[in-house]
């Protein structure tokens, strides 16, 4: 006689005519059933491809077992009927007809008590997915520091700083600004120079104004600076803060619960419409209620997806499948908020001694960051992150304007010591003086602080 067993083992048993039994034990390959699913299961010319089909090559390494797939019949997963029968995967588990059932198969309680469950190699849950044009988050209190990143505005302040600071050592320098250090008061001090500079910033100008060449080219500079900042500023303002936003605000199924603005719907007959019909939370019930009432059931996954894509609609589905729409459609997005928690599963026989075994190779593969790696790879998005588009300049982006400020300061300091130079090299002819002793004397004077305080109550006495 010949028996079966339900791990493609046949042991073919010959009767003796002692009436002894002799067992041979065949190992042959086993036989996995599966459906077609983006991007679990999927054709690629003869042959299959898939997040599933990648998870069944590393377990059949790690256990040495060989396999041969096929598509489920009926292309259902597995569902009991009113007499007790499954169809689907499931169904061909029970029935002996497939080993192993490797699909996104949610774990279950039913299907718990028909087959075996691995532990779960995928976690998911249930979420909401609309159009990123009508969700609008909540208003900061420094929403306007958004057109520009944290490094932009660092820079600003730097070069601001340094520039006033230029300002203020040209004042000194120049004799055009400064002719007599000994008697005149010096009028760009460090608080008016960052005074004048701020004025530029609010395109209002702050006087008096530079006289010296030295000075006009770091303040020509300067207001360039400012226009251009000013005007990437605003253009990323208004762009980051369009008309088309909408006013209404969906976080989570709270939200959606709480408004009738956007119609929202799930699979009809599905685990997700299920959780909510027996749910005892009350936002859960109205969300149920709201969807019977108005009938607002896709009857697929991709037209949930194209009805949300259209706009004005929310579509309720489990969060990794929402999550590949969103990699795949670049005007989706998908609620942080993912409640109904759930694992998916593959299926062996009932009491199937390769239970524990898939289940500890399951754990392996996890904790070695393989699962996390498919994940990546088939759920990879083709979609530029919002942070890349220019929506936050950052300092590199406007790497030239920083450029053509940092050459005008330098400019400007430069001619100012050359006017210094000048005038020490014409002094000191006419005092038959050394030019280097003269230009000493200068910036001694110049630079010293306190000098200008003297030179104020000696230009009051004067007057007095």
């Amino acid at each position: 006689m010949v028996r079966i067993s339900n791990m493609g083992i046949v042991s073919l048993c010959i009767v003796l005519l002692l009436g002894s039994e002799i067992c041979i034990a065949a190992r042959q390959e086993l036989i996995v059933t599966t459906i077609k699913q983006d991007p679990y299961t999927m054709s690629k010319g003869s042959q299959l491809e898939g997040y599933c089909m990648d998870l069944l090559t590393e377990l059949a390494k790690k256990l040495g077992f060989k396999y041969k797939v096929h598509l489920v019949k009926d292309g259902a997963y597995g569902r009991q009927d009113e007499s007790g029968n499954w169809n689907g995967m499931i169904g061909e588990v029970v029935r002996g007809e497939a080993d192993l059932a490797v699909a996104p198969l949610t774990l279950t309680a039913a299907r718990e008590k028909a087959v075996g469950m691995t532990k779960p190699y995928m976690q998911t849950g249930i979420s909401i997915l609309l159009r990123k044009d009508i969700v609008s988050e909540e208003a900061g209190f420094f929403d306007f520091l958004s057109p520009f990143s944290g490094e932009t505005w660092f820079g600003i302040l730097i070069a601001y700083f340094v520039t006033a600071v230029c300002i203020c050592i040209v004042g000194r320098l120049s004799p055009c600004e400064w002719s007599q250090p000994e008697t005149e008061p010096n009028h760009f001090t460090l608080l008016h120079s960052l005074w004048y500079a701020a004025g530029a910033l609010s395109l209002q100008g702050a006087g008096p104004h530079p006289k010296a060449v030295s000075g006009r080219v770091i303040s020509c500079t300067w207001w360039l600076f400012a226009v251009v900042l000013l005007a990437c500023y605003f253009s990323s303002l208004s762009s980051s803060q369009g008309p088309d936003s909408a006013p209404l605000m969906i976080k989570g199924f709270e939200d959606l619960a709480n408004q009738d603005v956007i119609e929202y719907g799930t699979l009809a007959s599905s685990s997700t419409l299920a959780f909510f019909k027996n749910s005892n939370n009350p936002s859960y019930r109205r969300i149920y209620e709201h969807m019977e009432r108005r009938k607002s059931f896709v009857s697929s996954m991709d037209e949930g997806v194209q009805r949300a894509k259209e706009g004005n609609y929310a579509f309720i589905g489990e969060s990794v499948s929402l999550d590949l729409a969103v990699a795949r459609h670049c005007e989706l997005v998908r609620a942080h908020e993912v409640i109904g928690m759930r694992g998916y599963s593959i299926v062996t026989p009932l009491g199937s001694q390769m239970l524990k075994n898939l289940s500890v190779a399951i754990l392996q593969l996890s904790e070695a960051g393989e699962l996390a790696y498919l994940r990546t790879k088939w759920w990879a998005s083709s979609c530029i992150p919002d942070s890349a588009k220019g929506s936050s300049l950052r300092a590199h982006s406007m790497k030239g304007i920083f450029l053509v400020l940092a050459i005008g300061l330098a400019i400007g300091v430069l001619l100012s010591l050359f006017e210094l130079t000048s005038k020490s090299r014409s002094t000191a002819g006419e005092q038959k003086k050394s030019c280097c002793a003269v230009l000493t004397r200068e910036l001694s004077q110049r630079l010293r602080m306190t000098d200008t305080k003297g030179g104020q109550e000696t230009s009051d006495k004067n007057k007095a």
